[in-house]
């Protein structure tokens, strides 16, 4: 079982493939304004709010979450999400996936 400090994620990001592990994390921190742009995954996304107020859109729909909030898009979705502010977002986001796939829509 291999332990793994965040602190050594100089991106934020893990995939689990490198450690044998079925899926993958990003450690999201985002400013005010900021999180990514429209994308979508050919499997599930679940996020764990930390903390901050952040806007998800998952297709048409748009959803206000707060710390302890947990989000699930499905796979082919298209999605985003923005950091409402007015302090910084920490969100951890879990890929069903051992390798990280994202098709950029915007």
């Amino acid at each position: 079982m291999p332990v793994i400090n965040a602190s050594t994620l100089p991106s934020g990001n893990l995939e689990g493939a490198a450690h044998g592990a079925t899926i993958s994390l990003i450690l999201d921190h985002s400013e005010p304004g900021q999180g990514p742009r429209l994308h979508r995954h050919p499997y599930d996304e679940t996020w764990v709010l930390q903390e901050g107020s952040v806007t998800f859109q998952e297709g048409d729909s748009r959803h206000t979450a707060r710390p302890g909030d947990i989000i699930i898009v499905p796979a082919g979705v298209a999605h985003k999400f923005t950091n409402d502010g007015p302090g910084r977002s920490n969100l951890v986001c879990v890929h069903a996936s051992p390798t990280f796939k994202t098709e950029w829509l915007e």
